[in-house]
Parts: structure tokens; sequence; C-alpha cells
């Protein structure tokens, strides 16, 4: 298929629009052919600008975004397509140091999976990432109001946080993983227990997703903010610093 083009799943219980972006035919082909045989309308790309305009002509759903691309990279097209119209986007990535990783979360990704990856394990982590999609559109429509933990200020229904009055910009991900600390103030929530809340499935493979969306949430909002229980999890400190005045 040329850049840009879509196909359909044989029926019309289309479940959702994904993008497919990945430079090499072969892979690109290999993923739209499964997931359209798991019900899913897939538009593909093979490039960076492609990648954008794509994003721009059928907003879909989800975007399957891999990390190196010709024209610009996967990061760059993150940082793109978050600033025009925020969606969901699994990383696809042969490079899986932590540092390649927190630079892809940071502009905008929701989940990564490591070449060579097997396409059961991709399938499974779109179904999370979407029905995590669909949780939060539940949570706006049925909890209002704020939870505050000290200065940190969790808007549910406009998801925008503020830390001593100044408001700090979080990815989706982060944004639903603090809300998950933030409900339950000072309390360790298990690793399992943060990974099925937040991402919708819990796996010993996901850990390192957490750890890094916690490390770029420790960036943003204060690192003595968020504490570490070895083997256990993570809680949301309750700061016992007395008032200066």
């Amino acid at each position: 298929m040329s850049q840009g083009s879509s196909a359909a799943p044989p029926t019309e219980a289309v479940q959702a629009t994904l993008l497919v972006v990945e430079d090499d035919p072969t892979i690109n082909q290999a993923v739209t052919d499964r997931l359209v045989a798991e019900g899913f309308r897939v538009v593909q790309a093979f490039d960076g600008p492609g990648a954008v305009q794509a994003h721009s002509e059928h907003t879909p759903d989800l975007v399957v975004l891999d990390l190196m691309l010709p024209g610009f990279d996967g990061l760059e097209v993150c940082r793109r397509i978050q600033a025009e119209r925020p969606v969901p986007v699994l990383m696809l990535t042969a490079r899986a140091d932590e540092t390649d990783l927190l630079v892809g979360l940071g502009v905008g990704a929701d989940d990564y999976v490591t070449k060579p990856f097997r396409m059961r394990e991709v399938v499974a982590r779109i179904r999370a990432l979407l029905r995590r999609v669909d949780r939060a559109r539940d949570l706006v429509g049925g909890q209002v109001g704020q939870l505050t933990v000290d200065d940190v200020v969790v808007d549910r229904a406009s998801r925008r946080v503020t830390v001593a009055g100044s408001e700090v910009h979080l990815t989706p991900l982060e944004f639903d993983l603090l809300l998950a600390l933030a409900a339950e103030p000072g309390a360790v929530r298990g690793r399992d227990d943060l990974m099925q809340e937040v991402w919708g499935w819990a796996d010993a493979r996901g850990t390192r997703t957490l750890d890094s969306h916690v490390k770029a949430l420790r960036s943003k909002i204060g690192a003595d903010r968020v504490r570490t229980v070895h083997g256990v999890g993570y809680a949301l400190e309750v700061s016992q610093r007395q008032d200066p005045r």
C-alpha cells in the first residue's frame, strides 16, 4: 500500500482506527494485516512527514509508531501529533535503554514494545491502551472535583495538575498515574495494582514501563513527592514540611 493508505477489516464491526507508522514495508504490512484481522481499521505511513499528515487526515484512535524513521524520527512525530491532538501512542523500538525510553515517554508516548516483538503482545498493548482511554472518559463523566495533596492539585474534570500554584503539563498516562496515587495519599500502591488501574493490564514485563513513568512524573512534580517502596510499589508522599512563616 502507498503511504497514508488504509485497510479495513472484512466485517463492518470496526473497533477503532489505528495509524501504523513503520518504514520497513514488510513489518508495516505484517502489523497491518494482523490488526485488520483483529477488527481494526488501519492507516499506514512509512516516514515522519507521512505520519503527521496521516494523523491530521484520519484522526486515529491510537498510533503504533516506530522510533527510527526517515524524514524525522518517531520522537519528533510524537511531539508534533500530541501538540495537534492528543492520542495514545505505542512506540516500537529496537533500542531499549532507559534514556531512549524516557525521552519517548516525555514527548507523549504511552507504552513501548521492543523489537523483535510478538504480534499478540502488540495487540494486547493496543487493546489495553484503548481501554484506558475509555476508562478516562468514564471518569471525567462520573467523577468531578479535585484531589489535593499538600500543594499538588489534581483536577479530574479538566485533567490539569498544579504544583505550588503553577500548572504542570503531564502526558495522559502520567496524569492517570498521579491520579491513582493521589486517590490514596501516603498509601503504598503495589506495582501490579498500578499497572492494572493505569494501563489495564498487570504483567511483570511492564514494570519497566511503570518505573519509567514514575521517573518522568518525578521530574515534573518533584522527585521527593513519589516514594519508592522497594519490592512493593510507590506512594505519593504527604509532606511534613513546616510553613516557613
